[in-house]
């Protein structure tokens, strides 16, 4: 395998790290390959190995940001722009802007404290950008994360992917993933945590079935976790996300608020049937609109985070809280660290494959509390909270 193949998770919080030894990926026992904006394994397969080596080529820091992490052929501004690498271009641009307007507002919220940043590219193509702003005045972790990745996928997923069991045996199939990721934790146990992620994914031919149809898929979603309920706040943050969905379909979002409180439903609280927060957007493998609408509908969402979320900040940043609120707060926040550790795709993925650990793990807050059978009085603003996890509403 050429020393540039790697297969990585689309999923920017789980960029692979300076690891340039093989790791090898057992697709059978791997369930959570099947869940990234990635191809499906085959269900039942016979019982023979599907193991295929998955070189992941070693990190190189960079001083400064590129222009592009896309390969010549791929940037529009090198290449008689194909309709492809023009919407692997658009994309890359629009995850940048993303990163840097989330950024600049969250600054602006802190006064002073900055995001700390780490670039970094593989010589084979693509590379990634993380910001994290850790103990600041505001926020005690926020991190703001892009990746754009080239990689390889082995050729099962690929046929599973196309639907069909042809008798061809075509060979790793390239592919090709970026996106931007972020979760925001603020101090103050008034002001609710925000995780947004949007991708985009396609896979080249392979190599000996030239003839192949290129396939693709838009995936991501911006939802909230509060540890206390103001109903304006929910409102307002759910109303966004609708003006941005009712845009471009208005089946977008009733069908896509289902899909993230079904996505971010978690199971080892099954017998409570608990949601990790109070919903938002969310979708995935998305590709059977129009790519451009798909393109817009993505970059409005980004678009659509600062709107929902920075005005929520503002107005509970400085609320007096107690010893009794931060530790509702810890406890909920207990509740996101198992999300993301045990159900989370790509941080699921990033850890499985060796990823870079830093970058997976920027989504965990600075601090988080466990306590045994904790069960909070009926009646009180944490069991509202809860009964709106276990229950989830329409708020709009």
């Amino acid at each position: 395998m050429a020393s540039h193949s790697l297969v990585s998770s689309p999923h920017p919080l789980a960029p692979f790290s300076s690891h340039h030894h093989h790791h090898h990926l057992c697709l059978r026992h791997s369930p959570n390959l099947s869940t990234l904006p990635f191809p499906k394994p085959i269900k039942n397969k016979p019982n023979h190995s599907l193991r295929c080596a998955v070189s992941i080529e070693k990190e190189v820091p960079e001083t400064e940001r590129p222009f592009t992490f896309l390969r010549d052929s791929d940037d529009s501004s090198h290449s008689s722009s194909s309709s492809t690498s023009s919407v692997r271009a658009r994309f890359e641009t629009m995850i940048r802007a993303a990163q840097d307007s989330v950024c600049e507002a969250i600054e602006a919220v802190e006064n002073g404290p900055k995001f700390k940043e780490d670039v970094w590219s593989r010589p084979g193509g693509g590379g990634g950008i993380s910001r994290v702003l850790q103990d600041g005045n505001v926020f005690e972790k926020a991190g703001v994360n892009v990746s754009v990745v080239y990689g390889v996928m082995p050729p099962e997923a690929y046929r599973a992917a196309k639907g069909s069991a042809s008798d061809q045996k075509p060979g790793p199939v390239p592919f090709f993933a970026a996106g931007v990721s972020s979760v925001l934790h603020p101090k103050n146990p008034f002001a609710p945590t925000l995780h947004f992620n949007y991708r985009y994914f396609e896979t080249d031919a392979p190599k000996d079935v030239p003839g192949a149809p290129r396939q693709w898929w838009f995936g991501g979603g911006t939802d909230f976790t509060p540890a206390y309920i103001f109903e304006d706040d929910v409102k307002h943050f759910h109303s966004i996300q609708k003006q941005a969905c009712d845009k471009f379909d208005p089946s977008f979002y009733p069908r896509f608020k289902k899909w993230c409180d079904d996505y971010f439903y978690i199971k080892v609280r099954h017998h409570r049937d608990e949601r990790r927060g109070l919903g938002g957007i969310f979708f995935d493998d998305l590709n059977d609109y129009d790519q451009e609408m798909l393109l817009k509908f993505s970059t409005e969402c980004a678009n659509s985070v600062v709107p929902a979320y920075i005005p929520i900040v503002e107005k509970r940043k400085d609320m007096e809280f107690t010893e009794q609120n931060k530790a509702w707060q810890q406890l909920r926040r207990g509740r996101y660290v198992e999300f993301n550790l045990v159900y989370d795709r790509g941080t699921t993925f990033g850890l499985k494959t060796g990823g870079r650990i830093e970058s997976i793990l920027v989504s965990l807050p600075l601090s988080a509390r466990w306590e045994y059978d904790h069960k909070p009085e009926e009646g009180t603003e944490e069991w509202k909270l809860l009964d709106a996890c276990i229950n989830p509403k329409e708020w709009i």
